[in-house]
């Protein structure tokens, strides 16, 4: 590794020069922003999830032609091809290093890599899999099966389509996973060891990663005739999430970085925190513990050098359960904000579901498309708030239409299964901070 890394500052600050996103109510960044500014919903039925026996037969799937796939992956990387992840991923991602205005070519760039995460790989060719196995057609597994079912798949496909030369790496922490990704790729950059990486997560959607939480009874099932009802975060009627699936993708980079290459500036990362509440306090595999939830919150400003009253706009990770509640009372107490105060917060969730390990990237890119275009995307089916809620914050605090506004700072939050948190302060860019 060059010298050059060692010698940065500690105070390196990074910043975000390109955006991906693969989701059920928009493929690609134009598509995306125009949807979430009107409030469109990507929830659909699925009638095979009736026929398995689902309680909740809705979800969220982002829409993919055949000849769109080849757009991204060559015929020969698609023979035998059964990963939505892994494709989504790869979309994202390349959509984000072109939005970058970087260059794929046959060399190395040991100044890039990537850290992308996700929760499974490649459900669909697993069950392949274990199905020739038990028929003893081991043999017949192909010669992708390894490379497509590893959970480090996604991060090992974008780091050969893209030609990665510095850290190269998938992590996982659940619902957490897309935020923490973000919060690991930035670190990287201010420690020195890399000038830009990209970073982002993605899931796997359908009946195969969907039925353990169907079996859970946490999803919905009240909404299957009217899909686009269905996820209603921090409403009184929200019976439970809906799960969604697709990728979300940002490229950051060092601002010296940036600058040299007068690359397109969309915001800035000024800090965050990752931690966890040990399942202890009443935290639990399912419930966080409230305690490391405000820590995390409290962690990210301070590490941020902003004040409370400085956030503009929240993007919660407000999943249309009862922990709604519980999220918006860790969030007054950690910011000390309440009823008029408490900044404006949605929930893109209402939207496209939730997304699993891709929730927190897909929502990330969200954050910061309302710094580059200054709005705060609606929260849909909350027209009947939680009265829990209205408790603690004022109801003109959750918009149920787009708000255009300044926005300077958002802060972005992400809480998972294993009572695991992150929290991410996003910043419009000023050269002179």
């Amino acid at each position: 590794m060059s010298s050059q890394y060692s010698k940065q500052s500690a105070k390196t600050r990074v910043v975000i020069t390109g955006l991906g996103v693969v989701a059920s109510n928009g493929v690609g960044v134009n598509s995306f922003c125009e949807a979430i500014k009107d409030g469109r919903s990507g929830i659909r039925y699925f009638p095979k999830l009736k026929d398995l026996g689902f309680s909740c037969c809705i979800g969220g799937v982002p829409e993919i032609s055949e000849d769109k796939k080849r757009e991204y992956l060559t015929d020969l990387q698609l023979r035998n091809f059964d990963s939505n992840g892994i494709l989504y991923g790869c979309m994202a991602g390349m959509d984000a290093w072109r939005d970058a205005g970087l260059s794929i070519d046959d060399k190395v760039d040991f100044d890039s890599g990537t850290i992308f995460g996700t929760g499974t790989s490649s459900v669909g060719k697993f069950r392949e899999s274990i199905y020739k196995i038990d028929d003893n057609k081991v043999r017949r597994l192909g010669s992708t099966a390894v490379a497509q079912t590893m959970v480090s798949g996604v991060s090992a496909y974008l780091g050969g389509i893209l030609g990665l030369g510095n850290q190269v790496t998938t992590n996982s922490s659940a619902c957490t996973t897309g935020t923490e990704a973000i919060m690991m790729g930035y670190d990287r950059i201010v420690a020195g060891d890399a000038k830009r990486m990209l970073v982002g997560s993605c899931s796997d959607d359908g009946a195969y990663l969907w039925g353990g939480f169907d079996a859970m009874r946490v999803l919905t099932y009240k909404h299957n005739e009217l899909p686009v009802q269905g996820s209603r975060p921090m409403s009184a009627t929200a019976s439970g999430f809906v799960p969604g699936g697709g990728a979300g993708a940002l490229i950051l980079e060092s601002l010296e970085s940036a600058l040299a290459r007068n690359a397109t500036i969309y915001a800035e990362i000024l800090g965050g925190h990752i931690n966890s509440g040990g399942q202890r306090n009443g935290g639990s595999m399912t419930i966080p513990n409230d305690e490391a939830v405000q820590q995390c919150i409290s962690k990210a400003i301070e590490k941020s050098s902003i004040d409370a009253k400085d956030i503009d706009t929240i993007n919660g990770h407000l999943t249309a359960t009862k922990n709604d509640h519980m999220e918006i009372k860790n969030w007054t107490d950690s910011l000390g904000l309440s009823g008029d105060e408490f900044p404006p917060i949605n929930s893109l969730k209402s939207m496209v579901g939730h997304c699993l390990s891709a929730a927190g990237s897909i929502e990330s890119v969200a954050c910061v498309l309302q710094i580059r275009d200054q709005f705060i995307f609606p929260n849909i089916n909350c027209e009947d708030v939680s009265q829990d809620i209205i408790s603690l914050i004022s109801e003109d605090c959750i918009p149920k239409k787009k708000v255009d506004k300044e926005i300077n700072i958002v802060a972005k939050a992400s809480f998972g299964f294993g009572d695991v948190n992150g929290c991410i302060i996003f910043k419009k860019y000023n050269l002179d901070k």
